[in-house]
């Protein structure tokens, strides 16, 4: 199951810049612990599947695992070898573009220290920092 849109009005986007801290989809809002990024970063569509995948293995399908960043954007990469100039290269991956306090995967309907290995693996496939959260109770 490859993560991608499935149409985009452009097939080419441009770099941006990614600055500052997430002020949305910053909490666990479906499960009840999450996992949470702690640095700039663009995840690619085949981290978060490798990631999917470690959790859904290690929970033998119990539970429930919500993945809350889709990959929007295309990466385009020239051929190599090729010289400078004769335009932009092709779209060759789907990335999530993720700040700090991002929210990347959620779990829920399993006990605490099975949700916190299941992630622990998950945070090995991650190309950057991230950390075990819970939701917060309404007091």
């Amino acid at each position: 199951m490859r993560l991608m849109p499935k149409r985009v009005k452009f097939r080419k986007s441009q770099r941006q810049r990614n600055e500052g801290n997430a002020t949305r989809g910053n909490t666990v809002s479906f499960g009840e612990y999450g996992l949470q990024a702690l640095e700039h970063c663009w995840v690619t569509a085949q981290q978060l599947e490798s990631g999917r995948i470690a959790a859904t293995r290690y929970v033998s399908r119990e539970g429930k695992l919500i993945i809350r960043v889709f990959p929007h954007k295309s990466v385009t990469a020239k051929p190599i070898e090729t010289r400078m100039g004769k335009g932009k290269g092709e779209p060759e991956n789907w990335v999530a573009v993720v700040k700090p306090g991002t929210i990347l995967y959620e779990i829920g309907g399993i006990p605490e220290d099975i949700a916190r290995q299941a992630f622990t693996r998950v945070a090995y496939k991650m190309p950057i920092k991230v950390r075990f959260i819970h939701r917060r109770q309404s007091v």
